[in-house]
């Protein structure tokens, strides 16, 4: 070949090059200056624009919605489940809505969007002074989920236990429950594959049907129950009757095991208290117990270690709680589950272990009436917490309570007008000042005294505020799908 044309040669390889380098800078400058910005950041946290929950419906039930008021603008419907006329439609973030249910037994779907779902919480409460469903109960509309559990009494204990279980979405859901009991877990093929079609409520109801476990649950007194979601995902809730003049409560959704878990809202005055830990895992757990009240933190006397076999549910006599607001901190070399059972009066109310809240992750408590107030603890260090209450007409009023580092503090709650009465309505947001300890609360309602005295525990979880969207790095995909 000639010199000059291996020179020609050697120029269009270095060209081609050339060109390809080129084409590369350009592919990731577009990258860097068309993608969005968290395509960019190091994760950041973005506010929730979208949120549904389901109250699971009963007669003469009380509905509430309550979200934290940051942003303007969004909107929250309430409807039935299974379609039909709004109940509600709402526009102000942060204003207190409450409607006394006519849908019967049928469940309400809560859905949000925009700032409307930003620490959107839906409660519903149900009091009846007589009958066979005698008693105040609250509970937390659920949101759906694919594994949730429940922690509490057994067919043995309760006359009727009633599971709703609710699809919000398109798509059928299907279901397998199991259970533990205090003899260990309860098995049987029954409670496998229960179908959920697109918007509807299905009621199992435990230890009468075989999609409720069947006869083999019929002896448990106590019971972790697990739902647990084959396909799709769906609301649950899970109703007490505990029996004739003994009260009728909602089980609250426990979290997912853990190994250090802490259950607030113990409530003052008589009665019996009890606390039950479940070991869903193969071995056996050591579970260390400390209770933490006003006067401060201590093991209870021949309770500071529990032993706790593997997938059974043990139940603990809390008697030295008795007439005393606390909180049990738990910590397993094994993860746990753990629940509260609670008598007073003629009435029953259950509990559950509850992440901690925080500046922007606070605590809401969508219906308050009768005799309120809030069971706050704080397990670490020292916090104090701003506690808003604002009614349906937008009227609020902010107080600080300041809680000492391992304590316990009961304080009331009270309308922001200043009245007093059967029909008041208002929420309440808790919210930590930033640097405080972890602060876990619950709230209670009540009415009555002596042996008429009803009521009803609420755990309070953080309301999600935010979402984390996480981090991404320089790719052709910020373009490419």
């Amino acid at each position: 070949m000639k010199a000059d044309g291996v020179l020609r040669l050697l120029g269009m390889r270095y060209a081609t090059a050339a060109l390809m380098l080129v084409g590369i800078v350009a592919l990731y400058g577009a990258a860097t200056f068309s993608r969005p910005e968290e395509a960019t950041a190091k994760g950041r946290q973005a506010p929730v624009t979208s949120a549904v929950a389901v109250c699971p419906g009963h007669q003469d039930a009380r509905l509430a919605v309550q979200s934290a008021a940051r942003g303007k603008g969004g909107r929250a419907s309430v409807t039935p489940t299974k379609g039909g006329a709004a109940l509600a439609t709402l526009t102000s973030p942060g204003q207190n809505w409450t409607k006394d249910a006519e849908s019967g037994d049928d469940s309400a779907t809560v859905r949000a969007a925009g700032a409307m779902a930003a620490g959107l919480e839906a409660e519903q409460t149900v009091y009846q002074d007589d009958g066979d469903d005698r008693g105040l109960a609250g509970a937390s509309c659920a949101v759906p989920g694919t594994d949730l559990w429940f922690v509490g009494p057994g067919p043995v204990a309760a006359d009727e236990l009633e599971l709703s279980l609710s699809n919000v979405d398109s798509q059928p859901a299907s279901v397998d429950l199991t259970a533990l009991s205090g003899e260990g877990p309860l098995d049987t093929v029954d409670g496998r594959g229960t179908r959920v079609d697109p918007y509807t409520t299905k009621v199992v109801k435990i230890g009468e049907s075989a999609e409720g476990l069947g006869d083999v649950v019929k002896s448990a007194t106590v019971m972790a129950l697990h739902v647990h979601s084959r396909s799709g995902r769906v609301a649950a809730s899970l109703r007490v009757r505990a029996g004739e003049e003994k009260g009728v409560e909602w089980l609250p959704r426990s979290p997912a095991p853990a190994s250090s878990v802490l259950v607030p809202g113990v409530p003052s005055g008589s009665g019996e208290r009890r606390l039950l830990v479940a070991v869903p895992g193969e071995a056996d757990a050591r579970v260390g117990v400390q209770v933490i009240t006003k006067d401060g933190s201590y093991a209870p006397q021949g309770q500071g270690v529990i032993d706790a076999p593997a997938q059974t549910v043990t139940s603990v006599a809390l008697d030295a709680l008795t007439g005393r607001a606390a909180a049990v901190r738990l910590v397993a070399d094994r993860p746990i589950v753990a629940g509260l059972a609670a008598e007073r009066g003629a009435d029953i109310a259950y509990g559950t272990s509850t992440p901690p809240l925080t500046a922007t992750a606070p605590g809401i408590a969508a219906d308050n009436r009768f005799d309120s107030s809030l069971i706050l603890t704080a397990p670490a260090g020292a916090a104090t917490v701003q506690v808003t209450t604002v009614n349906a007409a937008g009227k609020s009023a902010s107080h600080e309570v300041r809680i000492p580092a391992g304590r316990t503090i009961e304080t009331d709650l009270t309308d922001p007008d200043g009245k007093d009465g059967d029909d008041t309505a208002y929420g309440a947001v808790i919210t930590p000042k930033p640097g405080s300890g972890p602060v876990h609360a619950s709230r209670v309602l009540a009415k009555g005294k002596g042996d008429d005295y009803l009521f009803t525990v609420l755990p309070i979880v953080p309301a999600a505020t935010t979402v984390h969207l996480p981090t991404t790095a320089d790719s052709q995909t910020a373009l490419i799908p």
